[in-house]
Parts: C-alpha cells; structure tokens; sequence
C-alpha cells in the first residue's frame, strides 16, 4: 500500500527542505551528506504533518523569527524533560539490583549514557534558543521495578518506542534545520534503543512496519504520566 503523506507545515524546516533543492543540500551535510538523502526522504514522508494549524500569528519577519525561535524551545523543552524521564529510568532500574544478566545489564548502561548526552544537548540547545531549559521531573518508577526484570525490560521498550515516536511527531513542526538536525539524530538513537529492546522482548524489532508512525505531545504525555511523582 502507497504511504500516504501529508505536506508539512508551511514555514517550518521540514518544508522548506522538501521545497528548496539548495537548501536540502546544505542540510544533508550537515546530517551526514549524500547517504542522508535516502534516508530523508523516508524521514518526510514517515512524519508528514497533522491538520493543526500554524499558530504563530506573525505578521512582520521579525514577530514570525521570534515565533519560530519560541516554538522550537517549547519542542526542545519537551524533547528535555522525555530525556529526563528516561535517564531517570535506567538510572533507577541499574540502582535496584534487579537486573541479574551481564548483557542486558550492559545494555542498560549504554543506553543510559546515551540518554545522559541527549540531556546535555537539548540543555545547551535550549540555552542557545533563549531558555530556560525545562528542570528536571520528579518520576517514580517503583512500581515497574518492584514487579521484576520482565515487567522492567517491557517498560524500557515501551518508553523507546514512544521516544522515537515523540520526536518524528514534532519534526515537522521545528523551523530551525540546526534544530531539526539534532532532533533526526536524537530520534535514530532512541530508534534503534527501541529496536533491541524490542528485539529482547520478543517483539518485532519494526512494530510499525517499514515507516514509522509519530506520536503528538498529548498522546505521549498522557504515557508518561504515570511515571511523574506527584
């Protein structure tokens, strides 16, 4: 079946890359070059866009780049705290003991280290878009470790596929390509952090197929609620 792809809003990266050969150019350099483009291509067409509207409400360039430079920290912030949440996480599960298997203990380690990186760049990301970063969120995930390495491994799963989700979600909402950039990357990390949990806990390592789908901010916040202490 034709993946069926909708236009991505007008003024934001993703648009004008699709649109604008020269630039598209410049911005596979600086995601990795001419092996990018397959790869953005499949990127544009697996986010698409969704039927909300622009609500910048600019009227002059200057009031539409100060409108940009606020959503993109609004997205950044977001992507923040979703990192945040999932260093809390692994921080919280290798801390416990209940993770017996050297492979997966070491799994878990690496994925944490990433996860930590994330929080550094989207930090320094925010800071550089005017801040403030968003602070870091109380979480509990007491419940998820005290039910046992299965229950763990399944949430560590479910918490990197809606990661990834998150970020293919927003992309095309971005209006920075510095930031669309950073996002891409950050976005294939939590991709194949996702396909081997998947892949530990029996599921498919592409549970979407050949595309991914994204998620919105309000489908991922309400996952992840139950993680946030009161």
């Amino acid at each position: 079946m034709e993946q069926s792809v909708r236009e991505p809003a007008e003024g934001s990266a993703m648009h004008e890359l699709a649109h604008d050969p020269s630039s598209r150019k410049r911005f596979l350099k600086m995601v990795g070059g001419a092996g990018a483009a397959g790869a953005f291509s499949i990127f544009l067409a697996a986010c698409g866009s969704d039927d909300e509207s622009d609500t910048t409400g600019a009227s002059t360039s200057e009031d539409s780049g100060a409108a940009s430079t606020k959503g993109d920290l609004a997205i950044v912030n977001y992507a923040l705290t979703l990192e945040y949440l999932e260093t809390a996480f692994y921080q919280d599960v290798l801390k416990s003991g209940q993770v017996t298997d050297p492979k997966i203990g070491a799994a878990a380690k690496m994925i944490l280290a990433n996860e930590q990186e994330h929080v550094a760049a989207l930090k320094a990301t925010a800071e550089k878009l005017g801040g403030p970063a968003a602070k870091k969120p109380k979480t509990d995930f007491t419940s998820v470790i005290d039910a046992g390495p299965d229950k763990i491994l399944e949430t560590a799963a479910t918490v990197e596929n809606l990661g990834s989700a998150a970020y293919l979600g927003q992309a095309d909402k971005i209006k920075s390509k510095e930031v669309l950039a950073a996002a891409l990357s950050i976005h294939t990390v939590e991709g194949r952090h996702a396909a081997l949990l998947n892949f530990v806990t029996g599921k498919s390592i592409t549970p979407d197929g050949p595309f991914a789908k994204p998620a919105s901010m309000d489908e991922v916040l309400k996952q992840v609620k139950p993680f946030l202490a009161s």
